[in-house]
């Protein structure tokens, strides 16, 4: 991992807790009052952050995050590893206080120490969309936005570079 971007990781908590006040008031008049091409913004936001950014030089997310697993995901992925959906259970997740499949542990059980996934072509749906800055109706998604940016780099620069582009 590049030097800066092991400093980056670690400051990032630090940095989006500064910003904490002003992105939580940012979100509350976007929610009341969303552009109507917010959507069409962020897709073209996202896009432009992650043309410019490699995951596999950071992977926070699956280093102090847990995605959810639908039953889909274990289905998939169980299948892919040559276990019965149960057997996938027992050995790698718990239910959480929202009664939802998670992980035992974090970081994933299933990444590569090179920050590769295991089961990248199988991988649950939440990590296919994570940071979800181009899901449709952003504005719905505030709260799971104001934690991510303290977790993913592009998640922070593009809530900052959508800051300046829809000033509110």
């Amino acid at each position: 991992m590049r030097e800066n971007m092991k400093d980056l990781i670690e400051n990032l908590p630090k940095m989006a807790a500064v910003k904490q006040t002003e992105n939580k008031k940012y979100f509350s008049k976007l929610r009341k009052k969303p552009p109507k091409d917010l959507d069409y913004i962020m897709q073209e936001l996202h896009d432009e952050t992650f043309a410019n950014t490699d995951c596999l030089e950071c992977a926070n997310c699956c280093k102090t995050t847990g995605p959810l697993f639908t039953n889909a995901d274990i289905e998939r992925i169980s299948k892919f590893m040559k276990m019965k959906p149960q057997q996938f259970i027992d050995q790698y997740l718990r239910v959480d206080e929202d009664n939802d499949y998670v992980l035992q542990q974090v970081p994933c059980t299933f990444l590569g120490h090179d920050n590769f996934c295991m089961i990248y072509e199988v991988r649950p749906k939440a990590c296919r969309e994570y940071p979800h800055t181009d899901r449709k109706k952003f504005h719905q998604i505030a709260n799971l936005t104001l934690k991510n940016v303290a977790i993913c780099p592009a998640a922070y620069r593009i809530v900052e570079e959508m800051k300046k582009r829809i000033p509110k």
